[in-house]
């Protein structure tokens, strides 16, 4: 008993550290600090650990318990009233004593709880990664398998009832689009609208004041990240603004000093959660990295809110930004390096149109790579249900403009070399 009161409250304590104080933690010299720090870095690791013990700890009490009972009142010869109360005693004091008590006491002081205690909880631990370790496989799985699925299949039925709703003549083009960016959010990826790797302006700090100002006037942006030996090794945001106070400094100004602390996201993070990262970081741009750590895209605040309100443009962006032109109702040129994001969206397509061909692809050329197998010459064509692809213009490295024709009937093409 005494045993669940301690976990309990140093759970109760464990979850009640502000982030403040875990930064705290991170930063100080001390042992028990440091352990508390690394306990708090996996909470969902930490909480499995806690409900492992939890329950151990529960079992042991309740056959403790009948064992007890079965001593005092003879081997399984007593009544069922008796088994009763016993559970009934059993269940009060692990409420009382091994719960709201200790949660109450440790959420007068939290942080000296978990301090406290932060040693003992690391042995238990340690004692229950394997079960918890295993609970955590079995939630991924069961969270990959069956909730992903369950998700799309509701994004599948608000496409339908939004396809009906709005199948009326009232409706505009610009409320469509609206709505339809609003039941998508939830299921875009970083990966999926991000500026790639080669569209991304960066500046190297090896720069003089005198070479960078000519390369900010060039651009027009208000804040760019900066580069030391490739795009692979981001040092930092610089914000013009920071830099306006100081355009009259000498050649060799230490320009480098102002640059700002860079905001990294896996490519797969979705970008309901990254607006919600936004918001509490004051930030307005992202680097995307791969899995392997590499640098693959950039991603800012407006490019996400343009996935609901579509294209924001102001005196300084082109009009014909996604480099893609309409021959007629259902036949378009498009950049091969054009999203196919983009290129869904602009059609009106699915998202997952053509998740069973592209592969790891994520542009219309890559798509067009994944069809063919292979870099396609200029006028080879090829088909894919009731899409049609013809290269408009390539080289021998890459497809640079692709036409497409989405046939307004559903029949299935036969590749054409």
């Amino acid at each position: 008993m005494l045993l669940s009161a301690l976990v309990s409250g140093a759970e109760a304590a464990f979850f009640s550290v502000t982030d403040q104080q875990k930064e705290a933690l991170q930063q100080s010299p001390g042992k028990r600090e440091k352990i508390l720090a690394q306990l708090l870095q996996n909470p969902r690791r930490l909480l499995l650990n806690f409900l492992v013990i939890r329950n151990s700890i529960r079992i042991s009490i309740i056959i403790l318990a009948v064992y007890l009972t079965s001593l005092l009142f003879g081997s399984y010869d007593f009544s069922l009233g008796i088994i009763e109360a016993t559970g009934l005693l059993v269940v009060f004091l692990l409420l009382f004593f091994g719960e709201v008590l200790p949660r109450a006491y440790a959420h007068k002081n939290p942080l000296k709880y978990a301090l406290r205690f932060a040693r003992f909880i690391r042995v238990l631990a340690i004692i229950t990664n394997p079960p918890a370790s295993l609970l955590l496989r079995l939630n991924s799985f069961i969270t990959g398998r069956y909730m992903v699925r369950g998700y799309n299949h509701t994004i599948q039925h608000l496409h339908h009832s939004l396809d009906i709703a709005l199948s009326n003549e009232d409706s505009s083009p610009e409320e469509r689009k609206l709505l339809r960016g609003v039941v998508n959010f939830g299921s875009i990826s970083v990966r999926q609208i991000m500026r790639p790797r080669v569209d991304i302006v960066a500046f190297n700090t090896a720069m003089r004041l005198p070479e960078l100002v000519p390369e900010i006037m060039k651009w027009g942006y208000s804040r760019i990240p900066v580069y030391s030996e490739s795009t692979d090794k981001i040092e930092g945001i610089l914000y013009i603004k920071d830099l306006l106070p100081y355009l009259n400094e000498a050649p060799d100004f230490n320009w480098q000093q102002l640059i700002r602390a860079p905001f990294f996201v896996p490519d797969t993070r979705r970008i309901a959660d990254l607006f919600q990262d936004f918001k509490e970081k004051h930030v307005h741009m992202a680097i995307v990295l791969s899995e392997y750590g590499t640098t693959t895209g950039l991603l800012t605040l407006e490019d996400i809110i343009e996935e609901i309100v579509g294209e924001i443009n102001d005196e300084f962006d082109d009009d014909d930004g996604l480099n893609y032109s309409q021959l007629d109702e259902n036949t378009f040129i498009f950049d091969g390096k054009t999203s196919l994001h983009d290129f869904c969206k602009i059609v009106e397509l699915p998202f997952d149109a053509f998740n069973e061909v592209k592969g790891e692809h994520e542009t219309v050329a890559g798509l067009i790579l994944s069809l063919f197998s292979r870099i396609p010459r200029v006028g080879e064509e090829i088909s894919f249900g009731r899409y049609h692809f013809t290269v408009e213009s390539a080289d021998l490295k890459r497809v640079k403009r692709i036409k497409i024709n989405v046939s307004s009937k559903k029949e299935q093409y036969q590749k054409v070399s």
